[in-house]
């Protein structure tokens, strides 16, 4: 909500909005702001304007893997993990550009999928802010052998395509375009603080001190470096305002 007042929104388009909490919980704080959740990408509208928010969504689009051969040859890895066929075309290039795999053994989750799906989101993108939010890695930080999960019923899980549980992967952000910043930055620069409220308000306004600390306890997580404050955030504005405003907003 703060972000959207950053950059003058009055529009927030939650993408991914799974059951719309987000939507909700920014609808009851700003109910100003025209709030619509999307879930899958065939429901995109042509044109899209103000705050695009795509938190966690990224990571559940299904892309392919990836593994170097003994022949040294990336070959794609099919669902028993036995290596298939030799990667090419675009994946291809994708794989060259973005995760060139070095030894046998190594695996990559090739991100032509998620690249495309983000570019659908910033060709629609006439005067606004679009933000991709989600756990992932730069190319000087690729894991070796992926970040292939499964979960079910919201625990941890051996990724078995099966159907039994979701499988997610990690992405590569710098494959997206944009600015690329951590939640945790973002929100530091946004103001957002973890500070606890001081003792004497807990004796002058036992309520308000209250509130205090469980908002401090809350920005507390959503700032932690070893958790969600390790959370990328890529950005693309478009409009000279909006550009203008979220640098500001976004950049230290």
């Amino acid at each position: 909500m703060r972000l959207a007042r950053e950059i003058g929104a009055s529009e927030l388009t939650d993408i991914g909005a799974g059951s719309g909490e987000l939507g909700r919980a920014v609808a009851a704080l700003a109910p100003d702001l025209t709030v619509t959740g999307i879930e899958l990408d065939d429901e995109l509208p042509a044109t899209l304007t103000g705050l695009v928010i795509a938190n966690e969504w990224l990571d559940n689009i299904p892309c392919e893997l990836a593994e170097l051969s003994d022949d040294g040859e990336p070959r794609y890895l099919l669902e028993d993990l036995s290596l298939g066929s030799v990667v090419e075309g675009n994946d291809r290039a994708w794989l060259d550009a973005w995760w060139p795999l070095a030894e046998p053994g190594d695996r990559a989750e090739i991100g032509t999928t998620r690249d495309a799906a983000w570019s659908g989101v910033l060709d629609r993108l006439e005067d606004g802010l679009a933000i991709a939010i989600d756990y992932g890695h730069v190319r000087a930080g690729r894991p070796p052998y992926g970040t292939l999960s499964g979960f079910r019923r919201g625990r941890e899980c051996d990724p078995v395509p099966d159907g039994s549980c979701d499988i997610t992967a990690h992405v590569a952000l710098d494959s997206l375009g944009g600015t690329i910043t951590t939640q945790r930055g973002a929100l530091l620069t946004l103001g957002v603080s973890a500070d606890r409220p001081g003792n004497d308000l807990a004796r002058s306004d036992p309520l308000r001190y209250v509130a205090g600390l469980s908002s401090a306890g809350e920005a507390a997580e959503l700032l932690d470096p070893a958790g969600l404050g390790s959370f990328g955030w890529v950005w693309t504005a478009r409009g000279a305002d909006v550009v203008r405003r979220a640098s500001r907003a976004l950049v230290v």
